[in-house]
């Protein structure tokens, strides 16, 4: 990596240092943040515990990753894009009577313009992913290659396509052709599905750095110290608008069209995008590279998204100038602003009078669908613990009064590197607590690991000495005994 300083490549530091506070305004989960200008690294920083060799989870931006493989095949002669999946899976389909999907192209699959609606394939705990995908039955369906529907099992299926006709996982064959010219992480690989598959569509762990480097490579138009690794007319015509995606009919940063595995957004750019705000944005006008990465999965799935994309091109992009600047001191204030952001936590009081009252207070819990049965909190100095029972038995979660406490999450069963099966690892997280009113405790807890996924929980109590929890999650197939509502009463 190269690196310069946002004035010499003709942004302000204090545009930088702006975007970041907005970013810290709506408290989002943010890891780590690099901006490129020029093929330099000009800004780069990661919220502690993240660091710059941390191999982050970067969900569907694998999707482009899937793209970029595609064109290798298509450049090698192994592959035309109007070919038929079926042709590549011929005893996956065999038993599949609806015509669309066998008429179904690769290029289809590409664009997000597959024939019949996904199915979600994590809960039924299957053996096959793949074969999972073609026994689809579902009996919704339209012509492949009319209109646009997100469709992640597609994306999944194009790359175990490279996997069939190459005899290499995705990782390898894409190392072969580009990743490891570029100076992608020796340490960089791929989770597993069921049928011993990649999980190409969700699941690349690699350091943002190698993301930006990727993201580099594509606005390089495939090119790389001069080389010409993948055809420039197959990265452009990947990173244009192919179809429409704007299936709401309103401007949003997601509604400017789709390419092969790549979204459209504001002023000509395109991007990466990945669950919980992985993002890599290119923007070729103003030769710019920004790499995001956090974990803002939420109820309102586009909420964070928009704060992230939309004021990186109202706060930087759109005031980007083709000059050197002068620098009056406002890149040093931006490095020293920036040195202390650390992992965002819960916000507000570190105590109230309440937390004496129900400290180390046990409560039985009515019967609930979460399997709890008793619920303790216990506080101890600006630190404390959610203590219960569950089906497993006893669990802690440690956390911190406006401050994250880091330990493993306690629940045992989860999956590991290959999804959706049962594993026996343990997911680290991040745990803070803080007082939102007089009665009423937020905790959040942040896991951080080959998964994402976010816990919150409020816990109220009333004057008869009652106490009401709600728990809501966003994590893809976890954290599954952790939501609604408990009720408890204190034990004599």
């Amino acid at each position: 990596m190269n690196y310069s300083t946002p004035e010499k490549e003709g942004i302000k530091s204090s545009y930088i240092k702006e975007y970041i506070k907005k970013l810290e305004e709506y408290n989002l989960s943010t890891h780590s943040l690099v901006i490129m200008r020029h093929g330099k690294v000009i800004f780069e920083h990661y919220w502690a515990p993240f660091h710059k060799d941390y191999l982050h989870r970067m969900y569907s931006v694998t999707k482009s990753f899937v793209a970029l493989a595609i064109g290798f095949l298509e450049q090698d002669g192994k592959i035309n894009l109007d070919d038929k999946i079926a042709k590549y899976f011929p005893e996956e389909i065999k038993n599949q009577l609806n015509k669309y999907m066998h008429n179904q192209s690769i290029r289809d699959m590409l664009m997000m313009s597959t024939a019949i609606p996904v199915r979600y394939w994590l809960y039924p705990r299957i053996d096959d992913r793949v074969q999972f995908y073609f026994e689809n039955d579902t009996k919704t369906y339209r012509p492949a290659g009319t209109t646009f529907e997100y469709d992640s099992e597609g994306s999944f299926i194009m790359g175990a396509l490279v996997e069939r006709v190459t005899g290499k996982t995705l990782m390898e064959y894409l190392r072969e052709k580009c990743l490891d010219k570029i100076g992608f992480s020796e340490e960089a690989y791929m989770l597993k599905c069921p049928g011993g598959h990649s999980w190409g569509d969700s699941a690349l762990i690699c350091t943002s750095h190698d993301l930006a480097l990727a993201a580099q490579f594509t606005l390089n138009g495939g090119k790389w110290n001069g080389e010409q690794l993948l055809n420039e007319n197959y990265v452009k015509t990947a990173t244009s608008k192919l179809i429409d995606n704007n299936v709401e009919g309103m401007v949003s940063y997601k509604s400017f069209g789709y390419g092969y595995q790549f979204w459209r957004t504001y002023d000509n750019s395109y991007f990466f995008n990945g669950m919980g705000c992985q993002f890599a944005i290119c923007t070729p006008d103003k030769d710019m590279v920004m790499v995001y990465t956090g974990d803002n999965q939420s109820k309102i799935p586009d909420l964070a998204k928009d704060v992230v994309i939309r004021n990186y091109f109202e706060m930087i992009v759109r005031k980007v100038e083709d000059k050197e600047l002068s620098d009056i001191g406002e890149n040093e204030e931006l490095k020293e602003y920036a040195k202390p952001l650390e992992l965002a936590t819960a916000r507000g009081d570190k105590y109230k009078p309440m937390q004496d009252k129900i400290n180390g207070v046990t409560y039985k819990i009515d019967d609930n669908k979460n399997g709890i049965t008793e619920w303790k909190l216990h506080f101890d100095g600006n630190k404390g613990k959610i203590c219960y029972k569950n089906a497993q038995g006893y669990k802690e979660i440690p956390f911190g009064m406006c401050e994250n406490e880091f330990s493993q999450f306690p629940e045992e069963g989860y999956a590991g590197e290959i999804g959706s099966v049962k594993g026996d690892r343990l997911y680290e997280c991040a745990s803070s607590a803080a007082w939102v009113s007089d009665n009423q405790l937020f905790i959040k807890v942040q896991i951080i690991d080959i998964y994402f996924g976010r816990l919150n929980i409020t816990v109220g109590f009333n004057d008869d000495g009652k106490m009401g929890v709600y728990m809501n999650k966003t994590a893809e197939d976890f954290l599954d005994e952790y939501q609604g509502y408990l009720c408890g009463t204190p034990m004599e």
